[in-house]
């Protein structure tokens, strides 16, 4: 395995680019990881309708997984406190493993829609582990003043494989070996990139406990829910970040129905949409750490997170809706928004910020918006989009994306803390 310690020229080069050296392989293990695991995103959605199970059981089946994402998620950061965040992937790498095959194996090739949610609930409880592992990781050792870049890489990974490289492998791998045979390749890509990060980075402060030494082990887990009242500004964050991607998860469960039999474009066509989608997201990931660096985290999300993606996401509706199947000005609209939900990347620099003492558990926080945004999404959609169709349901997304810009105001960074400008004048110099 390549040791970028090794190589002095490289390691000159992530660090210019913002990538703290020891942790490299560890991004490229996440995206190869997450490639597997956005493989079926595209299209599970229309897999199951087509194999007899409503939208509606559709709907509660992503629900389920996405209430145990979000536990998961919750407890990635606290398990890092107490165990160290290199334990907590090889924890999630192995779930992911194990029930992915009683997903495929046992859910699918039973006709019982709670036995599939069953299976596939369970393996949500993989990838969050893993991935949040990784990131308690990266706030734990990147320096401070790259800390918005780290985690800009962090998202340029993590969108890089869920959904783009994922999707783009799907619309090539199904007309060829089929979408079941296609699940199986996603289980391969997944193991690998679990073991490239998990084998490959050696940088010391993952393998051990994040926590005090002395502390208790119960009070360490129990820390990531504490801390939200000891610090409401991190409650605050943690509602900001499950309206960050609640419309991303909601949107699988119905744009892919949407888009193929309402609007007229082919599966393929869909597919290769939201690759772009999430193309445009990894690139803007990078540049909103960067800029959130410079120009302030809490107005980057304010302005190009929550508004931005208010506007984007009625775009992505109203532009099919009026114009038809204008295949090119829906990828535009697909790649405005993607741009734009990549402006809360500084959050992930933002919250461990506002509580600097109890860095481990402001990051389970925020972790646990990432997750309860897997069900909440799909939970919403479930809810809402039989009474109020699909433009209804775009317009509660859109507002709930207005509503976080209002409530980042109030997250603003102690003074006696590192401020925002501070924090940018460091990275110029």
């Amino acid at each position: 395995m390549l040791s970028v310690q090794k190589h002095p020229s490289l390691s000159s080069l992530l660090d210019r680019l913002g990538i703290f050296p020891p942790l490299a392989l560890g991004y490229l293990g996440l995206l190869v990881f997450m490639t597997g695991d956005g493989v079926e995103s595209g299209y599970l959605s229309p897999y199951l309708v087509g194999k007899g199970v409503s939208q509606a059981a559709v709907a509660v089946i992503f629900t389920a997984y996405g209430v145990t994402a979000a536990i998961a998620s919750w407890f990635s950061g606290a398990l890092s406190d107490l165990w160290g965040p290199r334990r907590v992937m090889w924890l999630g790498l192995g779930i992911w493993a194990a029930f992915e095959v009683s997903f495929l194996l046992i859910g699918l090739s039973s006709a019982n829609w709670l036995i599939i949610a069953a299976t596939y609930a369970l393996r949500g409880f993989g990838y969050p582990l893993f991935a949040f592992g990784f990131l308690v990781w990266i706030a734990a050792a990147a320096p401070p003043r790259r800390l918005g870049t780290g985690v800009g890489w962090f998202w340029f990974a993590f969108t890089g494989g869920l959904p783009t490289l994922g999707s783009f492998f799907a619309s090539y791998s199904i007309p060829v070996i089929g979408p079941y045979n296609t699940l199986w390749c996603s289980l391969g890509l997944v193991v690998a990139g679990g073991l490239i990060a998990l084998l490959g980075v050696r940088e010391p402060i993952g393998s051990r406990p994040l926590a005090a030494e002395n502390g208790h082990a119960l009070r360490t887990l129990l820390s990531g829910i504490t801390i939200a009242w000891k610090e409401p500004k991190i409650l605050v964050g943690c509602i900001v970040r499950v309206i960050n991607t609640a419309p991303q998860f909601g949107f699988w469960v119905f744009l892919p129905i949407f888009f193929t039999q309402t609007v007229g474009f082919s599966l393929t066509q869909w597919l290769r949409m939201l690759s772009f989608m999430f193309l445009s997201n990894i690139i803007w990931n990078l540049l909103f750490g960067i800029i959130g660096d410079k120009f302030g985290w809490r107005r980057t999300v304010v302005v190009f997170g929550g508004l931005g993606s208010a506007a984007t996401t009625l775009l992505l509706y109203y532009v099919p809706h009026f114009l038809g199947a204008n295949y090119y000005l829906a990828m535009l609209a697909a790649g405005l928004y993607g741009a734009t939900l990549a402006g809360y990347v500084p959050l992930s620099a933002l919250m461990p910020s506002l509580a600097p003492r109890h860095k481990g558990a402001a990051m389970s926080m925020l972790n646990l918006g990432a997750g309860a945004s897997v069900w909440a999404g799909p939970a919403i959609v479930a809810l809402f989009l039989v009474p109020l169709g699909v433009g209804g349901v775009m317009w509660i997304f859109s507002i709930l994306y207005v509503l976080s810009a209002l409530m980042t105001l109030f997250l603003s960074l102690p003074a006696e803390e590192v401020t925002e400008q501070s924090i940018a004048e460091a990275s110029a110099g």
